[in-house]
């Protein structure tokens, strides 16, 4: 499926290892599914994302309706988009960050950026004379 690379770990003794990233995602994103889902969600994702058969093919094999279909899709979709996104330590997305590219960290606080304006110049009062 794909080719062995050599890559950089944290460690005392090795500084090198090697692995098959695209195996190794391809198993969290299995198994990561398999925990957040429950028995009928599953059934959906299996059927329709990773087997990739149509709505009526999932809907006669579940005995289901098209609106339950598309409804539990929906919630797997954002079920599992938040899961993939917040899963600590290396999200599943983006996928850049998995395979080795910048790590997100906690965003720097924001100052706002306040330009101050020149005070305009303030004439003295005047006086009345009556």
């Amino acid at each position: 499926m794909s080719k062995v690379t050599l890559t950089f770990c944290a460690g005392k003794d090795r500084r090198l290892t090697w692995v098959r990233k695209d195996e190794d995602y391809v198993a969290d994103f299995c198994l990561v599914s398999r925990r957040a889902l429950d028995d009928f969600e599953y059934k959906v994702f299996r059927y329709h994302f990773l087997l990739g058969a149509d709505w009526r093919l999932c809907c006669r094999q579940m005995k289901i309706d098209r609106g339950t279909f598309f409804h539990a899709v929906y919630r797997v979709e954002q079920k599992l988009g938040r899961i993939f996104r917040d899963l600590e330590p290396y999200s599943l997305y983006p996928l850049d960050e998995y395979f080795g590219g910048a790590i997100r960290k906690a965003a720097p606080p924001s100052t706002p950026f306040v330009t101050e304006l020149p005070k305009p110049p303030v004439a003295p009062p005047l006086l009345k004379i009556a």
